[in-house]
């Protein structure tokens, strides 16, 4: 029976080989350069080791959320171009701009704060948003042409390079990201009147990127499909081709023989049916596994699948094995790669009522991540 590393109680295995090859087949799937999403920690991963392994993979740009994300790459030695798009009220540009940061612009604001953060000899690379129907962050219809014509001045000015124009889908229906992109390539033609004619221009992340070719336009952004988590309530990972590279596994801490009828956990929402052995996983919502999913969530343990008996706790759970003998110390597997015979972290996620990047993003940093790579 498999166990855990000595003197480990929990953890999340990291394939980064996994990452590597889901960005190989993206990319040979789309055709198109990638830019690999590790923002909220690579979604659980590690942004550092997942942006690493995106490159490896060939990805040519890295994207997170906001400059501290991205600045934090660059200290671990990330060389390659990274985008960072969302800001708070009142940004200043200035350490990221002195990093080479590329930062994705949605509003006049921003524009301007990145213009002063530059300087003649140090433009600052900027990708404008355009709202195309998601009703979030991006450049509104109305303000494209003042917003743009600004780019236009300041990047004559040697200030700002724009180096793409891009937007976000809502992934509903075909018929709404096919108006999504109507509206996107209505900007696309504004820009141009502008002067402006960017490099890169990317509205596709990993739903439209697989599912709407004509997304695509020679970049996308991949992010849960690096980690090979299926963006789809129909079709798993093993058939878009990609590997899921988290395992989420525990050491089973105590064992324990009991009669029928004994209540267990919180609240005793379950009680054995029969004499019974129950095993304690120490993994809780704590760690991020969901208390939505009680007496619902998947475990393996020797090669067996269970259901968590009861509610699960801040620091563990409960399952109930039967008689199957299991001892302290033997690896029970919360999620990992369906194919080799575990649970999927979907399971969890339907077991929780949501979706699988809340399952990945949501494990806590109580849990050692373990790098391997394959």
């Amino acid at each position: 029976m498999s166990r855990l590393p000595d003197g480990v109680m929990r953890e999340a295995r990291i394939d980064v080989g996994a990452i590597s090859d889901n960005v190989r087949h993206l990319r040979r799937l789309t055709d198109s350069e990638i830019i690999a999403v590790v923002k909220a920690d690579g979604y659980g991963h590690g942004a550092v080791r997942s942006a690493f392994a995106a490159l490896q993979g060939g990805a040519t740009r890295i994207g997170v959320a906001d400059v501290a994300e991205a600045l934090a790459l660059r200290r671990a030695g990330v060389l390659a171009p990274i985008l960072a798009w969302l800001h708070p009220p009142g940004a200043s540009f200035a350490e990221a701009v002195a990093a080479e940061i590329e930062l994705g612009i949605s509003s006049i604001d921003q524009l301007l704060a990145a213009g002063a953060a530059a300087s003649a000899d140090r433009p600052v690379a900027v990708h404008l948003k355009i709202e195309t129907g998601l009703s979030r962050n991006g450049i509104a219809p109305q303000e494209l042409r003042v917003v743009f014509a600004e780019a236009a001045r300041l990047e004559r000015l040697g200030r700002v390079r724009v180096v793409g124009l891009f937007s976000h889908l809502s992934n509903t229906s075909r018929e709404d990201d096919l108006a999504a992109l109507a509206v996107f390539q209505e900007g696309v033609i504004a820009a141009a009147a502008a002067g402006l004619n960017p490099p890169l221009r990317h509205i596709a992340a990993t739903h439209a990127a697989i599912s709407l070719p004509e997304t695509r336009m020679g970049c996308v952004r991949i992010g849960i499909g690096l980690y090979g988590v299926s963006p789809f309530a129909d079709r798993s990972a093993a058939d878009l081709g990609l590997r899921p590279a988290m395992t989420l596994r525990a050491a089973v801490a105590a064992v324990r023989r009991v009669p029928a009828g004994t209540g267990v956990s919180y609240g005793y929402t379950y009680r054995t049916a029969a004499d019974t052995t129950l095993a304690l996983v120490p993994l809780g919502y704590a760690d991020g596994v969901p208390r939505q999913a009680s007496s619902r969530g998947p475990v393996q343990i020797g090669g067996r699948r269970f259901t968590v008996a009861g509610r699960i706790a801040m620091d563990q759970f409960v399952v109930d094995v039967g008689d199957i003998p299991v001892a302290v110390g033997d690896e029970a597997v919360l999620f990992g790669d369906p194919t080799l015979g575990v649970p999927a972290a979907s399971e969890w996620a339907d077991a929780a009522d949501t979706i699988d990047y809340d399952i990945v993003t949501g494990i806590g940093p109580r849990v050692p991540r373990r790098q391997v790579t394959g």
